[in-house]
This record gives structure tokens, C-alpha cells and sequence, in this order.
């Protein structure tokens, strides 16, 4: 029967490179920290068990991930990677196998996690890699027959062992029986004077415990962040990832290396993503969208058809049909538009809904409002919905006509098929099918003449 799979997550690290307060993994990539990409990884494999050891900033990491089904293991005082799995130990049963993951390496590929897992019946087993620098990380030490008997740290290298290019990735997946027995039988005796995991090979080594060595086909991919030049590699290299999957499903992406998707993204067949569009959270793109240059979009879901023009920011936005936005558009969360609408230059929407082809062109804020069908509302309109305390509805019926320049301060309705004056402030309720307008009257005062600086005496 195979082994039950008890993963633990190293995510104890301060992180000084980072020169922040905020603790190592939470650091984000691809907009989301870097440990939720591990856990995401982790949960794909369905293990019986996620520990996850916190030391800096324990709270705030715990906080984070509050309502994940993890065992929070606390390193309380941080003696090295083989004494924070000690810590994990006393919650996992001899008869599991557990798989080790640093918490700082988002972009883990789940195929190699897999085939790792697959594994779970050996006694110890090592992820490698041949990264094009290996400087600063753990060699693989193999003797003349070519297995593996041991990892040597850098700091701690021979120049013959310096020269090695195998290095470990700090994955690793082990019986927990033997695993426990390794980790008590290690020693502080190093460079740093802590306890490395990686000792527990030589440890099974001296046992003749056979280690087998699993190559990752991409080095790339098995990269951590300890400052913030690795956190920007990781962005860019997430950012490609993300870029070939949405092109290898049809997306048309002008220039890949120009496109940051920081979440998820559903798209449908014909969409076409402009240069410098961030695409934040979860976003759904139907048949046929376009998106201009400069966009941001978050958490929004694009009706077949609808054109987004450059430079609009987006944010849980729903279309319902074909419509244009922008350029220039600000639309905010709770925002419906409709088939057939234009929404242009400096608009801004908020909590807003509006019906099929209704139109606000240029310079305009609605918030919290209830927008008909065939509504055109006039450059300058704002919806006067905050008091200073409560937020109050706009209720615009189906065909009316709101003049340039026009205040309508809610709660307000303006009935079906009105006409609002432009310049108009309007405190009552329209009435359908009229003219309402409210200005005060026009005077031209004669003979007036414009002040004039005085002259300044010398």
C-alpha cells in the first residue's frame, strides 16, 4: 500500500536580503506570496497532512493564510533547516513518507512534484538541479559509481566539490521513520554552526541507504528569492509562464514580455491583449474581447464582444453583451454594462448598472445608480450620491436624455423618456417624458468693468 504524504513547508526564513518588515514569504510573485504558491502546489497533490514551519513573522504569516487546512509548526528559535523539520516530526506518523518544500519557491512545477511523489516507497529521494550559476548552493557529491552519497554545502565546499554542477534544490522526499532517525543523529559541527538537513544524506549513506537523485528538467523553475533581484527574476519568469499558456490557448498577446498576469485568467477563442496590460486576480475574457494598451484589469468578467480601449482601469467589472470602454475609463467594483453601451474618456463608474445601449462619453461619475436601456447622459453628469455619511441611489429610466453638466443629487429618479437641461442640479424626481431643468437665470450687468492691478509705487 503506499505511504500516506505529509508535506512540510520551510517558511521560517527572515529574509534580510529583502531589507523589509514584511516576513520573506509573503513577499508576492505573480501577485499572490510567494508560500501560497507552495501551498497550491502542495494541495494539487492531495497529501494527508500540509505542516508548514513559521518563525519571523509568524503571526502575520499565520494571519495570511488563516483559513487554509495547515498544521502551523512554530520555529521558535532558528538553528537551521534540519531543526525546523525536527519541529514538524512529532505531528507526522512513521509510516509516511514526507516531502520537504522550501516556502520561497513559488514556481515549482506540480509534473515534478508528481513524479517525486511517485517515489514515496523509497527511503530517502532528492530533487537535483543544473542551474547555469551554482554558486551558493548545495552540491550533490556522488561517488565513482555515481550514487549519491552526500550534499556539501558551499560555505562548506572543497574546490574539487566547488566545481560540481548537480546542485540540491532544498526538495527533498523521505521515509518519516528513517527521516527522524537522521535528523537526531545530526550535528552542528559546520561553518554556521547549525543543523543542516542536507547532512541526512550522508547519514543514509553511511547507513548503505540507497538515494535516488530526480533531475528537474528546467533549473528555472526551482528558484527561490532571497532579495530583491531574485524576487524581479522569479516575476519575469512567472510572467512568461503565464504569457505561453494564454497564447498556447489562443490568446493573441502582442508582445508576451508585455504582459503581466498576476492571477488567473479564462479566456475564449479571438481575444486580443494589447502591450502593457496587468491582469490582476481572477479574470474571465469571452469570444472576441479586446483589451488596448495600458489596461488594468481586476477580477472582471468580459462579455463576448466587448472592446476595452487603452489605458482603462477595470475593476470587478461585468459586461453582459458586446460594448465599447474607454479609453481613459475608470470603472470600479459592482459596475454591469450592458450589450451595446459606450462608456468613454474619464468616466468613471461605481455599484452603476447600465441597460443595453445606453452612453456616457466623456467626463462623467456614476455611482450607485440603476441606468436604463437607451440612456444617453451627457459629458460633465455626476451623480451626487455620498452625503458625507450614507451612499444613496440613482435611478435613470429607459430612454432618457441628461444634458451636459448636470448634478443629479440622490435619492433621485428621473422617470422614463425624460429630458434633464444641461447645466441642471436636480434634488426631485423628474417626471417621464418632459423637460425638467433648473438653472438660475441668466443676468449681463452693464457697464462692469474687470478690476485692475494698481500700480506700485516707487
Amino acid at each position: 500500500m503506499t505511504k500516506p504524504l505529509h508535506v512540510v513547508i520551510m517558511a521560517a526564513g527572515e529574509g534580510t536580503r529583502m531589507k523589509s518588515s514584511l516576513p520573506k514569504v509573503l513577499h508576492t510573485v505573480g501577485g499572490r506570496p510567494m508560500l501560497e504558491h507552495t501551498l497550491a502546489t502542495a494541495a494539487a497533490l492531495q497529501p494527508d497532512a500540509v505542516h508548514v514551519i513559521i518563525g519571523n513573522g509568524a503571526d502575520e504569516v499565520r494571519a495570511t493564510f488563516g483559513d487554509r487546512a495547515v498544521n502551523w509548526v512554530l520555529q521558535s528559535e532558528r538553528r537551521g533547516t534540519g531543526h525546523a523539520v525536527m519541529q514538524a516530526m512529532p505531528g507526522i506518523p512513521d509510516e509516511a513518507a514526507v516531502l520537504v518544500l522550501p516556502g520561497d519557491h513559488p514556481l515549482i512545477p506540480f509534473g515534478v512534484l508528481e513524479k517525486l511523489s511517485g517515489e514515496r516507497d523509497r527511503s530517502l529521494v532528492v530533487l537535483t538541479m543544473e542551474p547555469e550559476d551554482p554558486a551558493a548552493y548545495g552540491r550533490i557529491v556522488r561517488d565513482g559509481a555515481g550514487a549519491v552519497v552526500g550534499v556539501v554545502e558551499e560555505r562548506d565546499a572543497t574546490p574539487e566539490q566547488s566545481a560540481i554542477r548537480e546542485v540540491n534544490t532544498s526538495i527533498m522526499l523521505a521515509d518519516a521513520a528513517c527521516l527522524r532517525r537522521w535528523l537526531d543523529g545530526l550535528d552542528c559541527d559546520n561553518a554556521k554552526q547549525e543543523y543542516y538537513l542536507t547532512d541526512v544524506f550522508g547519514l543514509a549513506h553511511a547507513e548503505r541507504t540507497p538515494i535516488l537523485a530526480v533531475l528537474a528538467p528546467d533549473a528555472r523553475d526551482l528558484q527561490g528569492a532571497n532579495d530583491r533581484r531574485q524576487l524581479a527574476e522569479l516575476e519575469q519568469r512567472y510572467r512568461g509562464r503565464r504569457a505561453d499558456e494564454l497564447m498556447e490557448g489562443g490568446v493573441h498577446l502582442l508582445d508576451p514580455d508585455r504582459t503581466d498576469v498576476r492571477g488567473r485568467v479564462a479566456a475564449g477563442t479571438d481575444v486580443r491583449i494589447d502591450v502593457n496590460v496587468v491582469l490582476v486576480g481572477d479574470n474571465r475574457l469571452g469570444d472576441g474581447v479586446h483589451i488596448g494598451p495600458g489596461c488594468v484589469l481586476t477580477d472582471c468578467d468580459l462579455a463576448p464582444g466587448t472592446r476595452v480601449h487603452a489605458h482603462c482601469v477595470l475593476e470587478g467589472v461585468t459586461t453582459t453583451g458586446a460594448c465599447d470602454i474607454g479609453p481613459f475609463a475608470r470603472l470600479r467594483p459592482g459596475t454591469v454594462v450592458a450589450p451595446g453601451c459606450r462608456i468613454g474618456n474619464f468616466v468613471e463608474a461605481k455599484n452603476a448598472r447600465l441597460g443595453e445601449g445606453s452612453k456616457a462619453n466623456h467626463l462623467t461619475y456614476l455611482g450607485d445608480a440603476e441606468i436604463g436601456s437607451g440612456v444617453n447622459v451627457g459629458a460633465g453628469t455626476i451623480t451626487c450620491n455620498y452625503d458625507g455619511a450614507n451612499k444613496h441611489p440613482t435611478v435613470i429610466e429607459d430612454g432618457v436624455f441628461i444634458g451636459s453638466n448636470t448634478a443629479l443629487v440622490a435619492p433621485v429618479r428621473v422617470q422614463h423618456g425624460a429630458t434633464i437641461g444641461a447645466g441642471s442640479t436636480i434634488t426631485k424626481d423628474a417626471p417621464a417624458d418632459a423637460l425638467t431643468i433648473s438653472r438660475s437665470r441668466q443676468t449681463t450687468v452693464r457697464g462692469w468693468k474687470r478690476p485692475q492691478k494698481q500700480k506700485e509705487k516707487k
